[in-house]
């Protein structure tokens, strides 16, 4: 419970900091959310699923920061965040390697067409780390749902795969916003989607961790 009070307090007082721009509030609060996840997962077993999602989850806090900070660091919170989803990559790898083709089309796709879009508009010398980017969290996709039709636990497998497909919508406006068209409510939606995904990728290795793993490798 002290660990959702945190979380929520850091959440409201990260959106009245946009809603007022008061930069150092939203410096200062918007770790928490991730930092209480954190705490969360702590009381997991040290499996290798939770501890690379508790890896993913501390390369995202490196993110959170480095793209709040008072200074345009886009490029090396992109790389924070680059090791987060190959953190949780490798989480999704440790208990189902299936090709899971149908999946794998579906990410593609997807981080595709988003590229293909933020592209078109300019992305000059970002163009390779974004591209590097979209592949990492296309993959992560893949990999997270692949889990879903396998002997992996179940509830796990749902959690993991809402919270990618999350991380992938916050990740796209994000795009949006900065290289296509810019809009008011862009920050509120990015923040609220990328808090909810994150907290189901931890719930998953919570989940994960109470139930034990059904299946290596299927």
């Amino acid at each position: 419970m002290a660990w959702l009070i945190i979380a929520v307090l850091g959440a409201l007082l990260f959106v009245y900091g946009l809603s007022v721009h008061a930069l150092w509030i939203c410096l200062l609060s918007k770790p928490l959310p991730v930092l209480a996840l954190l705490g969360w997962l702590r009381s997991t077993a040290l499996d290798t699923y939770p501890r690379w999602i508790g890896i993913g989850l501390l390369f995202s806090l490196l993110g959170d920061v480095l793209l709040a900070w008072p200074a345009d660091l886009f490029v090396f919170g992109l790389g924070a965040f680059l090791c987060a989803h190959l953190a949780y990559l490798k989480a999704y790898l440790s208990d189902c390697r299936r090709l899971a083709p149908l999946a794998l089309l579906f990410s593609l796709v997807i981080g595709g067409v988003l590229l293909s879009i933020l592209a078109s508009h300019g992305l000059g010398p970002l163009l390779i780390p974004v591209t590097v980017y979209a592949l990492a969290i296309s993959a992560m996709l893949w990999r997270a749902l692949a889990r879903l039709n396998s002997p992996v636990d179940k509830p796990s497998a749902r959690l993991a795969a809402v919270g990618a497909l999350l991380f992938v919508f916050s990740d796209s406006l994000i795009g949006i916003n900065r290289f296509v068209v810019p809009f008011d409510a862009a920050p509120y939606l990015i923040i609220l989607s990328y808090w909810l995904g994150q907290w189901a990728i931890a719930a998953s290795a919570t989940k994960f961790s109470l139930t034990g793993r059904v299946a290596s490798h299927a």
